[in-house]
C-alpha cells in the first residue's frame, strides 16, 4: 500500500514538473558573414524537440522551448551548417553568421534531417530561387533572368518568345502581384518582354506564391511574386558586374558606417543599339534601370531602410515611331522589435508605371500610366512554440492616367485630348495564425478584409438603364452604347464601394518524418483591371479600376497536394491538384477598341472563368549533377453567358480556352559541376501550343482575298506546340582563389536544335499566286552567347 501510494505521488510530482516546466525564447536575427546580409527563410531546429522555426523576411527569428541545454542546426542552401550547443536558462537574444560552403575550409555532416521543415510547415503551392540558381540558367542572350527562370517550374507559362509577363494556374499576367521589396511593379518586362526588369545581382530571395497564399497578400488572384533586394556589404567595399553581348551591368556595395549601415547602387543597361548606325540603321531598341539600397542599423531593435528602383525602355523606328515606358519605385521602411517575440515592419512606398509614345509621321504624342502611393503596417508575433500571429493593415491611393493626346509639330491634324483621370482608395486589414496542433497536423488559417473606393472623377458617362453595352438583336452582336450623359463627383465623394472578407486557409498533416499531405483554400479579390486583348501584356495596356460598370474579379482556389523528402532531403517530390473559380472576369465584345477609349465601359462584359490541373515537381537537391524536373497537366476556361434569355452571350455562351491555357508543360533544369572550374547548365522546355484563331473560309473584294473568322468560335485553333532546349557552361579559372579580381566566362546556346517557334501565324494573299497563304512569325533560331561576370 505504501508502495502505491509513493509511486502515485512520485507519478503526479512528475506530471506537474513536465506540464509547469518553464519556458524560455530565444531570438535573433541570422547573417551572411562575409557581406553581413540578413537571410531568409533560414531554419533554426532542436533536433531533441523536434522543433525550429525560420527566419523572416528580414532574418529574425523567435522561438519559445522549454529551458535546458540543446543543441541547435541553423541550416540554409548554399552555406556550412552550424551545429552549437545551447544553455537556455533565460530569455536568450542569439544571432548567427552563416559561412557559404564555397569559403569554409571543412564542411559539417548533419546526419538528423533538417529538410523536416519543409515537410510539416502548412504552407503549400510556393517556389522559391535564389541568385546562384537564377544565374546557372541559361536564357537568351546571356541575360539571367528572374522570369524567365520562373516558367521552367511547374504551373508557370508565358505567352512565348518576345512576350511580356507570365501566367500562373491558367490566369492572365495582370492577375499576378509583384512585389520588388514590397513595392508592386506594374510591368516586370524589358523590351516587350526579352528581358525582366530585376538585375539578377542585386537580388537576395525570389519566392512565388501560387496557392495557399498567406493573408497579408491581396490584389490579384493568380499569384504573388515576392522579391527582396540585398541590403549591401556592411563589412567591405565590393564590385560586382557582367559584361555581355547585349547588355552589361555594374553593382557596388560597401559599409556606410562599418558593421552599422551600408548602401547598394547597382546598374545595368543594354547597347546593341549602338552598333545599329554601322549598318545604316536608323532604329533604336535598349533599356537601363537603377537599383539602390541604404540601410541603417540603429540598435537591435530598429532598422531603417531605403529602397528605389528607376527603370526605362525606348523603341524607336527611325523617329517617327518612338516607344518609351518604365517603372518608378521607392520604399522607405522602419523595423523594430517590440520584444523578443513581436516584430514590426512599418513601410512607405510610391510606385509609379508611366508609358509613352510618339508618332512623328501622324503628329501627336501619347502619355499615360498608374501612380500609388501605399502605407502599410504589419506584425509578427511570435506568441509560443506553437502559435504565431501575423496582423498588419495597408492602405494604397491610386491615380489612373488612361491616357492623353498631345499634337507635337504645328502641321498635325490631331486634337489636344485628355482623357479623364480616375481615382481610388484601397484598403486592407488582415490576420494570419500558424498554430501547430499536435506533432502531425498543423494548421495557417486567417482573414483579410478589403475595401475599396471609386472616388470621384470629373466626368462619368451614363447610359439608359445602366446598360452600357447592348445586344443588337437584328444583327446579332454586341455594340457600344451611347452615352446619355455625364455627371460629375468631387475627388471626396465616392462613386462605388466594395468590401470583401477573404478567408484563408491552408493545414498540413504529417504521415512520417519524410513525408506528409497538404491542403489550401484561399479567396482573393482583385479590383485592378488590365485592359487588354493581346495574349500578352503591352506597354500600350492601360489599367482601370472597378467601379459603376466593372465589378471586382473574385477567386475561389482550392489545392492539395503530397509532399516527400527522400534520402535525408537528397530529392524531394512535390505534387499538387488545383481548381480556380473566378467570378467577375472581365472579357470583350467583338471588334472593341481598347486604346484612347474613353468610354471602355461599352466594349467590356462581365464574366467567369475556372481553371484546373495537375503539377509534378522533384528535385535533386545534392551531388554534383542537380536540377529539377516539371510537369503540369491543366485546363483555363472562360465563359461569359447572356445577361437575359435574348443574349447569346460571348461565343454563344459556351467556355473556351483563354489565351493562356496550355493543356501540357514540361520543363527539366540540370546543373553538373564537373570539377571547380568547369560547370554545365542544362534546360529543356516544351509547351502545348497558345489558343488562337485560324479563318473559317474568306470573300473576294476587287480582286483582294479576304479572310473570314468566325465570331462564334473564340480561340477553337492552336499555335503548333512550343519546344527547345538551351545549354551553358560556366568557366571560373583556378587562380581565382589567390586574387581579390575573380571572374567567370559563361558561354550559352540557346535552342540549341534552332527550332522555329510560332510566335504568331497571321493569313495574307500571296501577290503573285493571289492565294490566301499562312505566314509563321518566329522571333529566335539559335542564338549562342558569351558573358565575362566579375567581383572585385
Amino acid at each position: 500500500m505504501f508502495l502505491k501510494k509513493s509511486l502515485l505521488i512520485t507519478f503526479i510530482c512528475i506530471s506537474f514538473s513536465i506540464f509547469s516546466q518553464e519556458k524560455i525564447t530565444l531570438s535573433g536575427t541570422v547573417y551572411d558573414e562575409s557581406n553581413n546580409e540578413t537571410l531568409i527563410g533560414v531554419s533554426v531546429y532542436f533536433p531533441e524537440l523536434k522543433s525550429g522555426t525560420t527566419t523572416n523576411e528580414y532574418g529574425f527569428y523567435s522561438i519559445t522551448i522549454p529551458k535546458g541545454t540543446y543543441n541547435v542546426l541553423i541550416s540554409y542552401l548554399g552555406y556550412t551548417v552550424i551545429s552549437e550547443s545551447l544553455d537556455l536558462s533565460k530569455k536568450t537574444t542569439k544571432n548567427f553568421k552563416l559561412v557559404e560552403e564555397t569559403e569554409s575550409l571543412d564542411e559539417i555532416i548533419i546526419e538528423s534531417n533538417i529538410e523536416k521543415l519543409n515537410v510539416r510547415t502548412p504552407q503549400m503551392s510556393v517556389n522559391k530561387l535564389n541568385s546562384s540558381t537564377i544565374k546557372q540558367i541559361p536564357v537568351v542572350l546571356g541575360e539571367a533572368d528572374v522570369i524567365k527562370s520562373l516558367i521552367l517550374l511547374p504551373g508557370v507559362t508565358s505567352a512565348g518568345e518576345g512576350a511580356s509577363g507570365f501566367n500562373v494556374r491558367g490566369g492572365s499576367a495582370d492577375q499576378n502581384l509583384i512585389l520588388l521589396d514590397e513595392a508592386t511593379v506594374f510591368n516586370s518586362s524589358h523590351l516587350f518582354g526579352f528581358f525582366s526588369v530585376f538585375n539578377p545581382d542585386v537580388i537576395k530571395d525570389v519566392k512565388l506564391y501560387k496557392g495557399g497564399i498567406p493573408a497579408r497578400f491581396g490584389g490579384r488572384l493568380s499569384s504573388v511574386l515576392d522579391i527582396y533586394q540585398k541590403e549591401g556589404n556592411s563589412k567591405k567595399f565590393n564590385l560586382t558586374g557582367g559584361i555581355g553581348l547585349v547588355s552589361s551591368r555594374l553593382l557596388a556595395e560597401g559599409p556606410i558606417e562599418k558593421e552599422k549601415s551600408s548602401f547598394l547602387i547597382g546598374g545595368r543597361a543594354s547597347y546593341a543599339h549602338l552598333f545599329l548606325p554601322l549598318f545604316d540603321n536608323d532604329n533604336k531598341a535598349y533599356f537601363y534601370d537603377l537599383n539602390s539600397k541604404i540601410n541603417y542599423r540603429f540598435n537591435d531593435k530598429n532598422n531603417l531602410f531605403l529602397s528605389t528602383y528607376f527603370g526605362k525602355d525606348v523603341f524607336g523606328i527611325n523617329d517617327s515611331f518612338v516607344n518609351n515606358y518604365g517603372n518608378s519605385v521607392v520604399n522607405l521602411r522602419w523595423n523594430h522589435l517590440f520584444s523578443d517575440k513581436l516584430f514590426s515592419n512599418l513601410s512607405l512606398i510610391y510606385s509609379d508605371y508611366f508609358y509613352g509614345l510618339i508618332l512623328d509621321f501622324v503628329g501627336f504624342e501619347w502619355d499615360s500610366g498608374i501612380t500609388n502611393f501605399n502605407l502599410k503596417y504589419d506584425f509578427k508575433h511570435y506568441l509560443n512554440d506553437n502559435f504565431k500571429l501575423s496582423y498588419g493593415i495597408n492602405n494604397i491611393n491610386i491615380k489612373f492616367n488612361p491616357g492623353k493626346i498631345i499634337p507635337n509639330r504645328p502641321d498635325s491634324g490631331i486634337i489636344a485630348e485628355k482623357l479623364t483621370n480616375k481615382y481610388a482608395n484601397e484598403f486592407a486589414a488582415y490576420v494570419d495564425a500558424e498554430h501547430k496542433l499536435n506533432e502531425n497536423l498543423t494548421l495557417q488559417y486567417g482573414v483579410r478584409f478589403s475595401s475599396f473606393l471609386r472616388l470621384g472623377q470629373n466626368e462619368l458617362n451614363t447610359y439608359q438603364n445602366n446598360q452600357a453595352v447592348l445586344y443588337n438583336s437584328e444583327f446579332k452582336k454586341y455594340e457600344s452604347a451611347v452615352a446619355t450623359g455625364t455627371e460629375s463627383f468631387k475627388r471626396s465623394e465616392t462613386i462605388a464601394s466594395f468590401n470583401n472578407f477573404e478567408p484563408r486557409l491552408s493545414m498540413s498533416y504529417v504521415i512520417n518524418d519524410n513525408s506528409s499531405i497538404k491542403a489550401s483554400y484561399n479567396r482573393m479579390v482583385q479590383y485592378l483591371h488590365l485592359l487588354s486583348n493581346t495574349a500578352s501584356p503591352t506597354p500600350l495596356d492601360v489599367w482601370t479600376p472597378s467601379g459603376k460598370y466593372i465589378k471586382p474579379q473574385l477567386l475561389d482556389q482550392y489545392a492539395m497536394g503530397y509532399f516527400k523528402s527522400i534520402k535525408d532531403g537528397d530529392y524531394s517530390l512535390e505534387t499538387e491538384v488545383f481548381y480556380k473559380d473566378i467570378q467577375n472576369r472581365i472579357d470583350y465584345i467583338n471588334g472593341a477598341n481598347l486604346v484612347a477609349n474613353n468610354e471602355i465601359e461599352t466594349v467590356i462584359l462581365n464574366g467567369k472563368a475556372r481553371a484546373y490541373g495537375l503539377e509534378v515537381l522533384l528535385k535533386k537537391n545534392e551531388g554534383n549533377l542537380k536540377g529539377w524536373f516539371s510537369y503540369t497537366l491543366s485546363r483555363s476556361e472562360q465563359l461569359t453567358p447572356g445577361r437575359n434569355a435574348n443574349e447569346p452571350g460571348i461565343n454563344q455562351g459556351n467556355w473556351y480556352s483563354t489565351p493562356y491555357d496550355k493543356t501540357h508543360d514540361f520543363s527539366v533544369n540540370a546543373s553538373y559541376e564537373l570539377n571547380k572550374k568547369w560547370k554545365f547548365n542544362a534546360n529543356f522546355i516544351f509547351q502545348t501550343g497558345q489558343p488562337t484563331n485560324y479563318p473559317v473560309g474568306q470573300y473576294e473584294i476587287q480582286g483582294i482575298n479576304v479572310p473570314i473568322y468566325d465570331d462564334n468560335r473564340r480561340n477553337a485553333d492552336r499555335l503548333p506546340a512550343y519546344h527547345r532546349l538551351d545549354i551553358s557552361a560556366t568557366l571560373t579559372p583556378r587562380k581565382n582563389k589567390n586574387r581579390k579580381w575573380k571572374g567567370e566566362w559563361v558561354f550559352g546556346i540557346y535552342n540549341l536544335y534552332g527550332r522555329d517557334n510560332a510566335a504568331s501565324i497571321a493569313f495574307k494573299q500571296n501577290r503573285e499566286t493571289n492565294r490566301n497563304e499562312a505566314l509563321q512569325t518566329s522571333i529566335f533560331g539559335l542564338v549562342p552567347s558569351v558573358t565575362y561576370n566579375f567581383k572585385f
